[in-house]
């Protein structure tokens, strides 16, 4: 069983999760922290919950969402992935901070590329990968479908989507990964986006208006 703590961080109030399993060993995706309380609100999150790091992720590697790779991965040598096909947005990313005015520490490169023909394994459970580009070349979204949730970057929000505007993205690419991936999967899949509250699939597919105009 695994459970999802999530965090909002930086100025772009970014979603960092946490998913925890039975033994205490944590996935980490997308960590945001930018200030020293919003590091200190995450390292004694894990400290005082006994929580044991052992992958860390991310959908995608716009800034906002690699904020926190250099720490974590001083702090636990782990395993770090992301997507290649985002290698160009990674190696951008501290010049894109320069544009906003906001240093930080450049993450370090990652361990392994994420292959969406494999699983991300995680303890005794599995994470399945979609490849779902249009905010960024290789943006990724993870499900687990024995929970039915999906952590889905910025690809989806509620009654949103991500942007396309930025460099590496494209609106018709963005809307094909929506339907003919995220809208494929159950009504009831819990989504857990890089912005903003939590969602369903269903509710979505229903009610937003980026999907029911199309």
């Amino acid at each position: 069983m695994l459970t999802i703590q999530s965090f909002t961080f930086n100025p772009f109030q970014e979603n960092t999760y946490i998913i925890c399993n039975e033994n205490k060993e944590a996935l980490i995706i997308d960590p945001g922290m930018y200030t020293e309380e919003e590091f200190d609100l995450f390292f004694d999150y894990l400290s005082k919950n006994n929580l044991k790091p052992t992958l860390l992720l991310n959908t995608h590697t716009h800034l906002d969402h690699v904020f926190g790779n250099a720490a974590v991965l001083k702090k636990y040598p782990i395993p770090f992935g992301f997507h290649i096909k985002d290698k160009p947005v990674f190696d951008a990313a501290s010049s894109a901070g320069a544009m906003y005015g906001m240093v930080f520490e450049k993450s370090p490169e990652p361990s392994f590329f994420i292959d969406e023909m494999k699983e991300i394994h995680f303890g005794n459970e599995s994470l399945q990968v979609l490849l779902t580009p249009g905010h960024s070349p290789g943006s990724v979204c993870f499900y687990h479908k024995n929970q039915n949730f999906l952590i889905s970057g910025d690809v989806l929000f509620h009654m949103s989507i991500g942007r396309s505007d930025f460099p590496g993205g494209n609106y018709e690419t963005l809307m094909n990964s929506i339907h003919s991936t995220l809208m494929a999967l159950p009504d009831e899949t819990k989504v857990y986006s890089g912005h903003g509250p939590i969602t369903h699939i269903g509710f979505e597919r229903m009610n937003n208006p980026f999907i029911t105009q199309r």
